[in-house]
């Protein structure tokens, strides 16, 4: 392969229109943008959306899909989360601080629910005794089933 020799994959190159170089090019004068009109001036081209003075669909449309993260500041937890031994390293006072320390919750969470929706086992509930976990009544609301299971694991 010789360098001089190399040349780009035919159709690859395109040559570019000649404006402006009189009547014979096809070209001359006006440029091909025709006679006077918005399209013939330099500078102008018609934005996207636009619909030749329609409403656009854009506002035609209803808005939607804003989602405030101030507003979304309670969640609901399954207990299923605090039976892991990760958790229970230290025999502190769960409350949602401390679910923020462990990497539970985000830090804008304000309020949570603990709901439970499996049965527990008699493991489970031997280490929730074991541990005597003490949750913040103010922070955390609970539903029936762990209250039930708070009660078992409290005798």
């Amino acid at each position: 392969m010789i360098f001089k020799n190399i040349s780009p994959a035919k159709g690859s190159k395109k040559k570019s229109k000649r404006l402006g170089r009189g009547i014979g090019s096809t070209l001359g004068k006006t440029c091909g943008r025709g006679h006077k009109g918005f399209k013939a001036r330099s500078g102008s081209g018609i934005r996207v959306g636009f619909e030749g003075g329609q409403m656009p669909l854009q506002r035609r449309l209803p808005k939607f899909g804003f989602k405030s993260t101030k507003k979304d500041i309670s969640r609901s937890l399954n207990i299923g989360i605090f039976l892991n031994d990760i958790f229970f390293q230290e025999n502190k006072g769960v409350s949602i601080g401390y679910m923020k320390e462990m990497g539970l919750l985000p830090k804008y969470i304000k309020n949570i629910k603990l709901i439970f929706n499996t049965k527990l086992t008699e493991d489970e509930i031997n280490k929730i005794k074991s541990k005597k976990l003490v949750f913040n009544q103010k922070e955390i609301r609970f539903s029936e089933s762990v209250k039930k299971v708070l009660e078992i694991a409290s005798t």
